[in-house]
């Protein structure tokens, strides 16, 4: 809803994690704040936590834990002496519980934003001078002029189109609509197998879907460390993914109510005939109309708002944060940390960001996180380093719940035993890696963790135990 105050001390364009959470932390100051954002949803109501909470992660998890017990029904709980007749999908309602999911994280944010005093405007935000905001409402209502000393860009980022398969949202579609399909493709293409499409194949192959991966490059998961990232192709291509590396769709067009794909890889021309096709080739900024001409915002050629160490843009009393610039990943948790570094800098606060211990996590099914450096990177640049690494097949609470998939690997400096990197794929890898970003934050060493106790059984184990791998003195490998 729209208020009629026009003055501010700060003013967020954007209300996903690092737009609402910088709106918040500088109301938790004492600055008058507005907060602008457009997204709405299929009712015509406003949706803050942008594509976070409505189109990626929360939705995401969402439907894949729906997916998880539906798959667990249907083939895994003979094992446990228990059986399940009749079983059926309804996938409307599932659907439904997520959508449920996303109003109400919507509507706390709402509430917070109401808590604290701070005024939020439906409609599209644009940079107009150093102190000066237009919004655009969204129910087609003559622009308003908002005025303040300090503005944060917060638009997030949108999904990267490919000329060669031009979505329509019917047969070809995009990463939004690849979590309201309200029909589960029998046979499933997906562009890309990094995270994001990984992340709509575990959901949709659980679902029931014949589900095949066109990944152009030649490794998989390249980002990841290459022993992680070995071991998650192992299990995801026993889970029944088709993961084919190296193919470079060439064309993808709607006949006879399929999708024809073309693709090209290392053996020659191919041609798949599908039900959907879910384009999930990345994302870019979302800066285009973020600024009027004559604010001479700095942009690159690809999109991204040039920002200094503070996020600081060329233009003054101007900030910039999350996916539209090249500081760090582009990641839910690393917006959320720059809005309230940037809330804190107006406020005259300093509290550093430190990029190099940002966690990152692949939602699937094992998860797989990581934080610090991998092998590969130290190799490269001829650091010498010990690894230690334990498999969840030795973990007494892992074999109890029949979630034996996967490994952990810490790896640690030559001669100062620093931690360097800690890499997971396995259950609970996105809770599991908050301790290793704790143990490297206070710059521990392998030997801190292996003397570090856990409690016996736990999936946490495996990080003691990796650590006492380093030293060859793992307690329960075979």
């Amino acid at each position: 809803m729209s208020k009629p105050e026009s003055t501010y001390d700060v003013i967020v364009v954007g209300a996903g994690p690092a737009g609402y959470v910088a709106a918040i932390r500088a109301a938790q100051l004492g600055l008058k704040t507005a907060c602008v954002d457009h997204w709405t949803n299929i009712d015509g109501d406003p949706c803050l936590g942008g594509t976070y909470i409505n189109a990626g992660c929360v939705s995401s998890m969402a439907l894949l834990e729906s997916a998880k017990i539906y798959d667990l029904m249907r083939h895994g709980l003979a094992d446990h002496g228990i059986s399940v007749d009749n079983i059926k999908l309804d996938l409307s309602k599932m659907i439904g519980r997520k959508n449920e999911k996303v109003a109400r994280l919507s509507r706390q944010i709402l509430n917070i934003f109401a808590e604290k005093k701070i005024n939020y405007y439906h409609g599209q935000g644009k940079l107009l001078n150093a102190d000066q905001v237009s919004v655009s409402p969204a129910d087609g209502a003559k622009p308003i002029i908002l005025n303040a000393p300090n503005i944060i860009l917060a638009t997030g980022s949108t999904s990267i189109e490919l000329p060669c398969a031009p979505i329509d949202n019917e047969f070809i579609v995009d990463t939004t609509y690849a979590l309201n399909m309200t029909n589960i493709p029998k046979r499933l293409g997906i562009i890309g197998s990094g995270v994001i499409g990984l992340e709509l194949a575990g959901i949709w192959k659980r679902l029931g879907s014949e589900v095949i991966l066109l990944e152009a490059q030649e490794s998989f998961l390249p980002i990841v460390d290459h022993q992680i990232a070995a071991e998650a192709y192992k299990i995801y291509s026993e889970q029944g993914l088709d993961l084919r590396l190296g193919a470079r769709v060439t064309s993808a067009k709607k006949t006879n109510n399929k999708v024809v794909v073309d693709y090209q890889n290392p053996e020659g021309s191919h041609t798949l005939r599908l039900d959907k096709l879910i384009v999930a080739t990345g994302r870019k900024p979302n800066s285009e109309n973020i600024a009027a001409p004559e604010a001479e915002l700095l942009l690159d050629e690809n999109g991204y708002i040039h920002v200094d160490e503070n996020c600081c843009t060329t233009v003054p009393g101007v900030y910039a944060i999350g996916d539209l610039t090249l500081l760090g990943p582009m990641l839910a948790h690393k917006g959320l940390e720059e809005g309230v570094f940037v809330a804190e800098h107006i406020a005259n606060r300093h509290n550093p960001i430190n990029y190099n211990i940002m966690p990152s996590v692949i939602y699937t099914d094992p998860e797989i996180a990581w934080v610090g450096q991998t092998e590969q990177a130290l190799q490269a640049i001829g650091q010498k380093y010990r690894t230690g690494t334990f498999t969840l097949k030795s973990n007494g609470r892992a074999e109890s719940i029949d979630r034996t998939e996967g490994l952990v690997k810490i790896i640690t400096h030559a001669e100062t035993d620093l931690i360097l990197g800690i890499h997971f794929i396995g259950a609970n890898a996105s809770e599991l890696i908050a301790e290793a970003v704790l143990a490297m934050e206070f710059s521990a060493s392998g030997e801190d963790l292996a003397r570090t106790i856990h409690a016996h059984p736990t999936i946490s184990e495996v990080l003691h135990e990796a650590a006492l791998a380093i030293e060859n003195r793992s307690l329960h490998l075979p």
